[in-house]
């Protein structure tokens, strides 16, 4: 049995993390998700949010495995919509959770591809 942990720990260790994203495509990507988010006025800033998280996973390897975000634009529109109600009924003080909420959500929506 020790034999089996060891050489699981070591193929473990042996995979690389990394990011394998450009320059051009990032530039790229986030003209497009401001662009969607500034002439919506705010309203399609869910599906920015989502179009730079798929990118950002889609680059990302992580001991040898690529990550993939599967949230949609409309599930974020949701929590949003409850964020935003919640920060007006608490006069502001929800607002120091918003980042936490979307990093969660953001978190629970990334998986592993392979």
């Amino acid at each position: 049995k020790g034999n089996i942990m060891n050489n699981t720990m070591n193929q473990y260790l042996s995979y690389e993390s990394y990011f394998d994203g450009g320059l051009a495509d990032y530039i790229g990507y986030s003209i497009v998700a401001w662009a969607i988010a500034f002439f919506t006025l705010g309203i399609c800033t869910p599906w920015s949010i989502c179009i730079m998280q798929s990118w950002k996973a889609k680059h990302t390897i992580i001991n040898g495995h690529r990550l993939q975000f599967t949230g949609s634009a409309i599930g974020l529109f949701g929590h949003w919509i409850k964020w935003f109600f919640l920060t007006i009924i608490t006069f502001g003080i929800y607002s120091f959770w918003l980042n936490i909420k979307m990093q969660q959500w953001i978190t629970k929506n990334t998986h592993f591809v392979n």
